[in-house]
């Protein structure tokens, strides 16, 4: 069961988000406050994801996903917004947030992306995630595929496929420092791949997975998966 809390100043958008998620299999809503009470509600109810809603006037969404990220066992954050554009989307992806939906997304996008998000993987839907991943490389990429509205949906960004990888791989991105495992495990999560079916892919246990996670985020100094993304897409140029 996939435990989220939803963050919002307003009260209709809690009401609609929590009907909309409670009524899915798998989801269920543990809390829904504005952000004053974000992170006491957050270390009460201990959710698996947190949607967070970017703009608010008292406390902010950004001061919101410091204080989770800063929780010594912190849930994936992802932030809402009603624009798809905006300075304070690129603050969260350096802060940490695990992804970006849109407050008038369908429903069963909404579904579809928390269960991506809990699954490991990277969300930005079609509307935002141009602009996000636009600010991480020095020019637009080339394919944005994000979580489409098709309930099979699931991934989240893809580049070319061309490259020296093993077969069925997308292009290893010529990223100095970096083991060959790591390049793989790096195009895979700028292909959207969640954990799980990384470690499937490569033939590698789940623990694995993360400690090469770990290792990319440190060599090349990137906050999140999104920002490992836009590392590959720098790369790839």
């Amino acid at each position: 069961m996939i435990r989220v809390l939803l963050v919002d100043d307003e009260q209709l958008v809690r009401v609609a988000l929590q009907h909309v998620l409670g009524s899915a299999e798998g989801i269920t809503v543990v809390g829904a406050c504005d952000g004053p009470g974000a992170l006491a509600e957050a270390e009460a109810a201990r959710p698996d994801l947190v949607l967070v809603d970017v703009h608010m006037p008292t406390v902010d969404g950004l001061t919101v996903l410091r204080q989770l990220r800063a929780l010594p066992r912190p849930p994936v954050v992802a932030m809402l917004t009603a624009m798809a554009t905006g300075g304070h989307l690129h603050a969260s992806l350096r802060e940490g947030a695990a992804g970006f939906l849109l407050k008038d997304s369908p429903p069963q996008l909404l579904i579809e992306s928390v269960r991506v998000l809990a699954a490991g993987g990277v969300v930005c839907t079609p509307a935002v995630s141009h602009s996000v991943l636009s600010a991480l490389s020095a020019r637009p990429p080339a394919s944005v595929a994000a979580v489409s509205s098709a309930p099979t949906a699931a991934t989240s960004v893809t580049g070319d496929a061309a490259g020296d990888g093993a077969p069925g791989l997308p292009g290893l991105p010529d990223l100095p420092g970096l083991t060959p495992r790591e390049r793989e495990v790096l195009a895979l999560v700028a292909d959207g791949l969640p954990n799980s079916a990384i470690a499937e892919r490569l033939g590698m246990g789940l623990t694995t997975v993360k400690t090469h996670i770990g290792a990319l985020k440190r060599k090349l100094n990137a906050p999140n998966r999104v920002a490992l993304a836009g590392a590959v897409y720098a790369a790839r140029g």
